[in-house]
């Protein structure tokens, strides 16, 4: 890949799901072959860092040393994919910080390929945060994630209203996370493992486990449909890979 690739999953509202959408990122990056590595920041005690150990780092991202970290690294690293997830109520700071670093010009000029994945919750207020985000977008990438993940009443708005709101960004591009049976995700979250070695049957470090095969079988259908709506905005094309033959999937 010839320049970095930065995704930056948040959302100013918290409880959305964030970090279950950075899991499925790193997952299908994983299976497709593309080299990744993952900065947490809900420091000190971190999330994403519990599923994905190895390429995951946990930062504060009001700090200069961990921006730092971060973006003082992006040409240096081996992983040619950066995924940032963002704590709750953090995501408007953090691109008013990638502004004023000069990252947002950087990719404007084409020398970054950015692109956000802003997770929207239930409420009206999360609506408010396309237009807090829009101003940043200029160079980005921007995907309005609905995340059911674990909430089956999730719209409390019209879609004309929905509409009202996601038009404001240009190029803008929906996609959804369908509903993951409790059950499963629960177990998932027990066993803090990717949902790929979940749905392979094995613990942290690749040991043989015994999870349910009813609840493998729900993560294994639930994490092909996720997939499917990253295969459909070419998420592979944006990191400049091609998807193949993928683990997981079979």
């Amino acid at each position: 890949m010839a320049k970095p690739v930065v995704i930056v999953v948040g959302a100013d509202k918290g409880g959305v799901g964030k970090t279950t959408v950075s899991r499925t990122l790193l997952d299908y990056f994983s299976a497709n072959n593309v080299p990744t590595r993952a900065f947490d920041t809900e420091s000190p005690r971190g999330t994403l860092m519990r599923f994905h150990p190895d390429i995951t780092e946990i930062v504060d991202m009001t700090t200069t040393s961990d921006q730092m970290k971060i973006f003082d690294t992006l040409n240096a690293a081996s992983p040619s994919v950066t995924v940032i997830d963002v704590r709750a109520g953090l995501l408007s700071p953090a691109l008013a910080s990638l502004r004023d670093i000069g990252f947002l010009d950087a990719a404007k000029a084409g020398q970054i390929t950015f692109a956000v994945f802003h997770i929207l919750g239930p409420s009206i207020a999360s609506l408010d945060e396309i237009a807090e985000t829009a101003n940043f977008m200029h160079g980005a990438k921007y995907y309005l994630v609905k995340n059911f993940i674990n909430d089956t009443q999730f719209f409390q708005w019209d879609q004309a209203t929905y509409n009202s709101y996601f038009h404001r960004i240009k190029d803008a591009t929906e996609l959804t996370i369908p509903k993951l049976n409790e059950m499963a995700y629960e177990q998932v979250e027990v066993s803090s493992v990717p949902f790929l070695k979940f749905v392979a049957n094995k613990g942290k470090e690749d040991e043989a486990a015994n999870y349910s095969f009813v609840l493998r079988g729900y993560v294994r259908h639930w994490l092909a449909n996720v997939w499917s709506e990253f295969d459909r905005i070419k998420l592979t094309d944006l990191v400049g890979a091609k998807p193949g033959v993928r683990g997981g999937e079979k």
